[in-house]
């Protein structure tokens, strides 16, 4: 089996840094993603950032696909990869890349590869990633607006 890599585009009107911390803010995924929960793996009592090696749950909505990743780059208000460390496709690495527009706001790239690509799923994946990156836009342009 080949690998198959995808890519997704949107733009934001929001600034680099609203993108990022949205990406950073497990709480606000729900309220933009297809995910009912996500959730840092730290320590207990400990309250700080999110770095590298750091990983996180993600459950769905009904539940049924349960996945944790490890963070594996994060260039602050630029760049976010991750890699699947344990779930369904542990094949899968992304990266979000966010890159400030011409003519203002952000550009937002999430790219991913897996291992293996399965003809049934591709379909669904490349519409997931593209709906991820649009929602994801799409929140950080409610919260500029929330916040004016």
């Amino acid at each position: 089996m080949s690998p198959l890599t995808l890519s997704a585009s949107s733009h934001s009107s929001a600034a680099a840094a609203v993108v990022y911390a949205a990406l950073l803010d497990a709480e606000s995924w729900p309220a933009w993603s297809a995910h009912a929960d996500v959730e840092w793996e730290v320590p207990a009592g400990v309250d700080r950032p999110a770095r590298v090696g750091d990983r996180r749950i993600i459950r769905s909505r009904n539940a049924s696909v349960c996945c944790r990743e490890r963070v594996v780059e994060m260039v602050p208000d630029r760049r976010f990869d991750y890699e699947q460390a344990s779930g369904l496709f542990t094949s899968h690495r992304g990266s979000v890349d966010l890159a400030r527009a011409p003519h203002g706001g952000t550009d937002i790239t999430w790219s991913a590869t897996y291992r293996h690509a399965l003809p049934l799923l591709d379909t669904l994946r490349r519409r997931r990633l593209q709906v991820w990156v649009y929602d994801l836009a799409s929140y950080a342009n409610a919260v500029v607006m929330r916040n004016s």
